[in-house]
């Protein structure tokens, strides 16, 4: 990238504080599509795209990042270990006892099987080369490290450090410091994130209480991109093993 490119980002960055830290979030999710619109056998190339896509759009928006504090990294591990079970479990008891999957605008049963059947019924180009279970495993490979390394990162800096202070001060969010507590602020984007996870919406909102109260106590935005980042990780990892190694099609509704 030329040194006037940069220039002219970071000056608009510093011109639209609220552009610099949603741009890497909606870079991302633009980036999503791509998986609809490759298809099964490509879930993994398009996995690479939307993560390095996000990267770089941090990189690029680095500038208008605030300090990113102390790692905490043994008080990560623990509360990434009970958010994922949380999530996982929490979504068989929601299941269990009736509360709908899906938000009420996002209408119809949730799909889910093994990944590894539709990739036998829709055998593309990589899958006919390098046969399924190399595809499989690929896209889970590629599907972890995206989610443990760059939506750690494109989430926390949208959500706790901009949502989370502009729904106390929208028009002059950087003057309100790093974990500030409103109940509005607190409440009001576990509500939102229901609209990022529709289809795990009773999960979504006390997974990001956990994560707003977190960022609260902690005040560290590297704490909480390690503890975004591990969830995921360990979430994933139960997953697969859970639909690999045991079976279970229903954990495939995680994926």
């Amino acid at each position: 990238m030329s040194a006037s490119l940069q220039t002219r980002i970071d000056e608009l960055g510093a011109r639209r504080p609220d552009l610099a830290l949603m741009a890497p979030m909606l870079g991302y999710l633009g980036l999503l599509a791509l998986k609809d619109l490759m298809g099964p056998d490509n879930y993994w190339i398009a996995a690479l795209i939307r993560g390095v896509g996000g990267l770089a759009l941090v990189w690029l928006f680095r500038k208008q990042l605030p300090p990113w504090g102390k790692p905490h990294l043994g008080l990560a591990v623990v509360a990434a270990l009970l958010i994922a079970a949380g999530w996982y479990y929490g979504q068989f008891l929601a299941n269990a006892i009736g509360i709908p999957h899906a938000l009420p605008l996002f209408p119809g049963e949730v799909e889910y099987g093994d990944p590894r059947v539709v990739l036998a019924e829709e055998p593309g180009f990589w899958t006919q080369r390098l046969g399924l279970q190399t595809v499989f495993w690929l896209d889970v490979v590629t599907r972890i490290l995206v989610a443990s390394t760059t939506v750690a990162f494109v989430e926390e800096i949208f959500w706790r450090v901009f949502l989370l202070r502009a729904l106390i001060n929208w028009d002059d969010f950087e003057q309100v410091p790093l974990g500030t507590f409103t109940w509005w602020s607190f409440i009001g984007t576990s509500l939102i994130s229901t609209i990022e996870h529709p289809y795990n919406w009773a999960v979504s909102i006390p997974c990001w209480f956990a994560f707003n109260a977190l960022f609260i106590w902690k005040k560290s935005l590297l704490f909480l991109v390690l503890v975004h980042g591990l969830t995921n990780l360990f979430l994933y990892i139960w997953v697969v093993y859970q639909g690999v190694a045991r079976g279970n099609v229903e954990a495939w509704m995680h994926w």
